[in-house]
Formats: structure tokens, sequence, C-alpha cells
């Protein structure tokens, strides 16, 4: 009883100070998250004038805090008089179908990734041959939609390869005809939104998830390959929550018949966030996710309608079932914008905790959680347009593990948070530049982690049971295989379309992967004609 009235009065205190500040429109026009683009908004969304709730991503196209700034950059250098030829307007400045008037507008394109690269150091030549298109719009101020679909074949570097080959999925994107040195893959993205009232937000989706304000997130991150949501956000003063209800899919799992009746293993998550603009420069955000299996050997399971309901703790509900299979995880993302374009930020996942062995401080294995600490900001050294960000993450051995790899934190293969998996800490530090139509983009990164020897678990492949593990006391970040990891990469990019991002990108990455066992470098050199925003990740 005594707990109850504690939240009681807690939540008493959120919602009278979200009714002392203005209720923003919650608008429905989602901006895909690629983080050149996301760059670029960074004077708005880190403005210690407004208080935005930056850690929820995507953003919204018409929010009134970013739709100034966002219009600006998608018709970048358009001829408002039409002195250009209609060819050259939609190669360099329109969408190349466009049809608008007071109540829709829709559009539609092509998008093409056409790339080749040499590694020098594997002797390797690269290549990428992308073909897709995209369809989008609105209905009246309420109801908007996005559609876009790639048929993709490559030859990666050698490092790329090899994770396709071990993991059976290319990185952020999906399955397809994956041999061991060319690739043949799709992949879809879908969204449909709508907004009744400027306090709420349905979205139903194939698509991924963001939270967070760094490069990374060990909370939720869009690292792994898309997977079909429902989502709410509901926004109240200075209170914004959002819950996601999502089936994913483990290829990697065994199945459960011999036939192919039930195809690849499902699994669902049910995650809800709430984010609190204490002041403008103070936001604290409060995240909780469960994931299960959809069906076991003794039968299918389904959705658990147990923790459908978005506003409450889940943890004493997941606590009910004292047998449960399912696994709870809980976090904290806080930001703090110490200066004017400038902020820190972090983040808190914890997987489990036990206090006793925690206070003895013996390594535990099951004391298990992940930490995230970063700075970002934008025009640095009073240059217009130069962002920055440092951030560190770190993630101890086990975290995001599970004794079923149905119920662990992972989506196809690829893990839902982190790509490093566990068992690692990593140091990165971005510096984007943009003038005019050019794109300067430059990345560090110093990892260390642990792999493991052949028959054993030290912690890092969150896909391996916990109950397997090589480690009961003792267990730190690092034990296993020590392995360090360097990797440099930089890109300019020259941008033709705004609408859709076409650009020529000329690209080049220098990695080298290290331990006691050898060593492994890549020295590749790219050059392409590149569209569309999205976020694919090779820097692991």
């Amino acid at each position: 009883m005594k707990k109850c009235t504690i939240l009681a009065a807690f939540m008493a205190f959120f919602i009278l100070s979200a009714k002392a500040q203005e209720t923003p429109a919650t608008a429905n026009r989602n901006i895909l998250h690629d983080y050149q683009l996301y760059q670029k908004l960074n004077r708005s969304v880190y403005d210690t004038n407004t208080k935005f709730h930056s850690s929820i991503r995507g953003f919204y196209a018409d929010d009134p805090r970013l739709k100034s700034t966002y219009d600006s950059l998608m018709n970048y250098g358009t001829d408002s008089l039409n002195r250009r030829s209609w060819v050259h307007r939609k190669l360099f400045q329109e969408h190349l179908i466009e049809v608008k008037n007071e109540d829709y507008h829709i559009y539609a394109d092509f998008l093409g990734d056409f790339q080749l690269g040499r590694d020098f150091k594997g002797d390797r030549t690269t290549w990428l041959n992308t073909r897709g298109f995209q369809v989008g719009g609105n209905v009246g101020e309420k109801f908007s939609f996005y559609l876009n679909g790639f048929e993709n074949q490559g030859k990666f570097a050698d490092y790329v390869n090899n994770y396709i080959v071990s993991n059976q999925v290319v990185p952020g994107q999906g399955y397809g005809k994956l041999a061991t040195d060319k690739q043949d893959w799709s992949y879809v993205t879908a969204l449909l939104s709508y907004t009744p009232n400027k306090y709420l937000n349905f979205a139903l989706g194939y698509d991924k998830n963001f939270i967070g304000d760094g490069y990374r997130s060990v909370l939720l991150s869009d690292v792994s390959s898309n997977y079909t949501f429902f989502r709410l956000r509901a926004s109240l003063g200075s209170l914004q929550y959002q819950t996601i209800y999502a089936y994913m899919l483990d290829p990697g799992a065994p199945k459960l018949t011999n036939d192919r009746r039930l195809g690849d293993r499902g699994k669902w998550m049910a995650a809800h966030y709430l984010d609190w603009n204490a002041t403008k420069r103070l936001s604290v955000g409060f995240f909780q996710a469960v994931t299960w299996a959809d069906a076991e050997v003794e039968g299918k399971r389904g959705f658990d309608f147990n923790y459908i309901h978005p506003f409450m703790f889940l943890r004493p509900v997941e606590n009910t079932n004292t047998t449960s299979p399912d696994k709870m995880r809980l976090g904290i993302n806080v930001k703090y914008e110490v200066l004017e374009k400038t902020a820190v930020y972090g983040q808190f996942m914890f997987d489990e905790f036990t206090a006793k062995e925690f206070f003895k401080g013996n390594g535990y294995w099951a004391n298990k959680w992940a930490i995230q600490l970063g700075l970002r900001g934008s025009d640095l050294f009073n240059v217009t347009n130069l962002n920055y960000l440092a951030e560190f993450n770190t993630a101890r051995p086990y975290t995001y593990a599970h004794f079923d790899r149905l119920s662990n934190y992972s989506n196809y293969n690829q893990p839902l948070a982190h790509p490093f998996g566990a068992n690692f800490r990593e140091f990165l530090g971005i510096l984007n530049y943009s003038v005019k139509k050019f794109d300067f983009q430059g990345q560090g990164i110093y990892a260390a982690y642990g792999l493991d020897p052949a028959g054993s678990n030290f912690g890092k492949d969150i896909f391996k049971s916990y109950d397997t593990r090589s480690v009961q006391y003792g267990s730190h970040v690092g034990q296993g295989i020590l392995t360090e990891l360097y990797m440099l990469q930089g890109k300019v990019a020259y941008l033709l379309n705004p609408k859709y991002n076409l650009r020529l990108e000329l690209g080049g990455v220098l990695r080298q992967e290290k331990n006691s066992l050898g060593s492994h470098g890549t020295a590749m050199v790219t050059f392409g004609l590149k569209t569309s925003f999205r976020n694919l990740y090779y820097d692991f």
C-alpha cells in the first residue's frame, strides 16, 4: 500500500507539471531516421528556449518546432520562378511524381544506390546495385503514409561479408539469397500515421524505432532489421509517452516442426517510454520493455494481453507469473543542455541485478547492465553547421541475453540495442559539416570486447543461453579473447536533390581488429550515386 501511495503521488506530480505547460500539436509526418539529416536539425532540437522530446525518434516534419528548418532543407536550391526545364527540376529539385492540393499531398520517386569500391588490404572489389522506390504523402492534416522498397545485389568488404555469412542477415536489412561471396536481398519499409488530435498519434508500421539522444542506444536502436509494430504516442504539456507493441522474427531459433508450416520462430515485445521535460534544459525518460516467445514446444502463446495496458508498470504483471519465461528490462534516459546548442546525455539499461552479490564486488555474472554517456552539439567553434558528437557505451557480459534466445533482446539475428551485443566498451566520435550542397562526415571508433573460444560463452553473444555461461564470479568486460577494434570512416557527399537525398558520395574506411589469435584489416575506398534517408550500420 505504501508503494502504491508513493507511485500515485509521483504520477500526480508529473501530471500537474505537465498541465502547467502548453501542449504542442502532435504531428504525424514522420522524418525517416537518418543520422546525417538529423544532425542538420540540431539547432532546433537542442534549443534551450524550447522543450523538445529529442529522445523519441523519428521526429515529425510538421512539428511546429522543426517545420521551418526541415522545409528549408528539403527546398534548398529550388527555383521558385520555374525558370529551369522540367527535366532539370525533376532531377535536382522536385519529386519525380508529385500531386498536391489543399486536401492531400502524394509523391513518388525512384531510389537507387549504385556503388563501387576497393578493399586494398583484403584485395577485394566491392559493389552495390540497389533499385528501389518510395511513395508517401498525407491526406488532410491527420493522416500520413510512407512506403519504400529495395531490391539489392552486392559484394561487401570481408568483415561485413563474414558477418552476413555467420548471422544470415544483411545488417539492418534482412534475409535474402545470402551466399558466401555475393549477396542478393530485398528490403521494405511501411508506415501509416494518424493523429486524431494534438494529444495523440497512432502509427502502424514495418519499420524501426529509436530511443535516445546518441548515435547508439542501449535502450532501443535502429540497428536490426525492420519489424511490424503498433505505436502510440501521447503528449501532455512537458510529458510525452510512447508505447510500442511489436512482432519480430528469430530465424536462428530451433524450428518447432520439420516442415515450413510455422516458418521462422516469432517473438513479441511491449516497450513503454515516458519522457519528461522537467525544464527547458533537462529531460528524463523512463523505459521498460518485455520480450516473449510467440510459441514454444508446449504450444502457441501468441500476444499476451497482460501487457496491453499502455499506462502501467509491467514489472508487477510479469512477476505475477512465478514461472514466467518472459524477460523484462528497465532503463533511464537523461539529457541536459549545458550550453546553447550543447547537450550532455546518458542512458542506463538495467537487465538484472542481485544487490547482495553487487555489494560484495565479486563480479557476479547476473549483475547485468549497460551504460551510455555522451556529449553533442552544433556550430562547433562558432562554425555554422559544424556538428559534433562524442560517446561512450558499455555493456557487461550476458546483458540482453536470456536462457531462451526467443526472449532475448534481439530481432532477426541482430541486437535491438547496441550492435556489439554485450561484453564490450566503446568510444566513438563524429564530426559532421554541411556547407551549401556539400556534406562532410568523419567518424572514429575504438572498442574492446571479449570473443568466445570454441565451446564457451563469455557473454558477448546475446543469442547464447546464459545457462551455458563460462563465468559465475569475476565477470568483467573484455573476458574471453580480448579483442580491440580501431575504425576510421570518412565521406564527402554532394547533394543533387534534397527531396530524396540524391547525392554523389566518396567514402573511405580504415579498420583493424586484433587479438591474441591475429589481426584483420580493411582499407577501403568507395564511390557511388546514392538516394534515400536511412541508417545502415557497418561500423562494427
